[in-house]
């Protein structure tokens, strides 16, 4: 294996390109003395590559707007896709796979939606394709499940993997600041793209645990099966309960396996302050791993940035590169199993049993309690708690919060539809999940 020279193409200079170009450059000497290889950053393609010279870009071979020509060259083993999105990041990934060459991206959008095509593909033609990158920045975690918890059933996965949702959310609990204005403030700092949707309303959550639930239950889990909800609908009223509670609220991706089935989903939940997820803060990621044999892990670190992400792409590139070294190719399947489970289905969100709270924007008057009791009772739900909170100063209306006991979604969900309908109430109900021991 010494002395062996492995020849790698980069596609996309953005963030993630440099910083993948950079560890793999700056830190050469050292990737030599732990692998023994020369892994040499052969081309980089960016339509912007004019405009994008610094010290690395100076030290490469080939810089280039056309992706084909890292593609197409038979001296470059490993093709890194860094541009993200669906349409050209499919058609390089696609292209480089069947050319024999492996791939290595951080793009979970395209992995999410259509993994299925991209892993099957890449398991034909024998070629590996890591994507460590693209859940939780810098974190490890896509190997430990593939490889190091291998000899595990996994039961649980609970995350922290969006930074910007849980940037805004640590804010608001911390500055007791409301949501539009946390927002902003994130977007002047960069923390935040100028269209947040993907972040705030769960979707860049949605598809990593995608990607982590298929690895972790062995079946490929459809992305558009996977209930979704963002945060923008949380107030500062809600962050100041749960406080009272001890709780706080997270952004969690959660997924469970039991002998009656799977379900995956993104969602605000209101979790204890003894929780160790509770803990991270800011731009921070953590996952939370349940295994048969292990017991529960977790994983915390930087889930975005160039050097952090870049590091990632890099030890993925570093990985493939010793298999080839070593002449044994694809050595772990894509996503970490051969013969993958049957999936029946995942249970819907409105079969999912869970304590909830519920609060309500409600006219301060004699009754109100009682007809909303009546409709929660009529609907199966039983009250451990109610809460009435003072009206603001200058205001005409009361938050009134309930948190009750375990029961299914379709019942909370039938009756925030009859108390939204309600003459006294002000606006749509707040409902949130509840997770774990109070």
């Amino acid at each position: 294996m010494d002395g062996k020279t492995i020849k790698i193409g980069v596609i996309g200079y953005g963030v993630v390109g440099r910083g993948t170009v950079e560890s793999l450059i700056g830190n050469a000497a050292v990737i030599r003395d732990k692998t023994g290889l020369d892994i040499v950053v052969k081309g980089i393609a960016d339509l912007n590559i004019d405009r994008k010279n610094d010290e690395y870009t100076d030290l490469v071979e080939i810089k280039t707007k056309n992706a084909d020509d890292l593609i197409n060259d038979p001296e470059i083993d490993i093709i890194a896709e860094l541009i993200g999105g669906y349409g050209a990041a499919k058609k390089f990934i696609t292209g480089a796979i069947n050319k024999g060459k492996h791939v290595v991206t951080a793009n979970k959008a395209l992995l999410a939606v259509h993994g299925r095509e991209i892993f099957g593909l890449a398991e034909e033609k024998g070629v590996s394709l890591g994507f460590e990158a693209s859940v939780g920045g810098g974190i490890p975690i896509i190997r430990v499940m593939k490889e190091d918890l291998a000899a595990n059933n996994i039961q649980e996965i609970y995350g922290i993997i969006n930074g910007t949702a849980n940037y805004i959310l640590t804010r608001m609990t911390k500055e007791g600041k409301a949501f539009d204005e946390v927002l902003r403030d994130a977007q002047e700092k960069g923390y935040a793209e100028a269209d947040p949707t993907f972040d705030v309303e769960g979707i860049d959550t949605a598809h990593k645990i995608c990607l982590l639930s298929s690895i972790a239950f062995s079946a490929v889990i459809p992305f558009d099966k996977i209930f979704v909800e963002g945060i923008s609908n949380i107030k500062p009223v809600d962050i100041e309960i749960a406080k009272e509670l001890g709780c706080t609220i997270k952004l969690l991706a959660i997924a469970k396996k039991d002998d009656s089935g799977m379900e995956v989903r993104v969602h605000p939940t209101i979790i204890p302050d003894s929780n160790m997820l509770s803990s991270v803060d800011g731009v921070f990621n953590a996952v939370c791993l349940t295994g048969d044999k292990v017991g529960t892990t977790m994983h915390y670190g930087r889930g975005a940035g160039g050097s952090a992400t870049g590091s990632a792409v890099a030890g993925d590139i570093i990985n493939i590169a010793r298999n080839i070294a070593a002449g044994c190719g694809s050595r772990v399947p894509v996503l970490g199993f051969v013969k993958g489970s049957e999936l029946s289905g995942l249970r819907s969100i409105e079969d999912i049993t869970s304590c909830f709270y519920m609060r309500l924007m409600v006219v301060d008057a004699p009754g109100v309690l009682a007809k909303v009791g009546g409709i929660l009772a009529s609907n199966g739900i039983s009250v451990s708690s109610a809460l009435q909170r003072e009206k603001e100063q200058g205001g005409e209306y009361v938050p009134l919060v309930f948190m009750t006991h375990e029961t299914k979604g379709h019942n909370i969900m039938a009756a925030a539809e009859e108390i939204d309908e309600l003459d006294v109430t002000v606006e749509k109900s707040v409902v949130i999940r509840v997770e774990g021991e109070r």
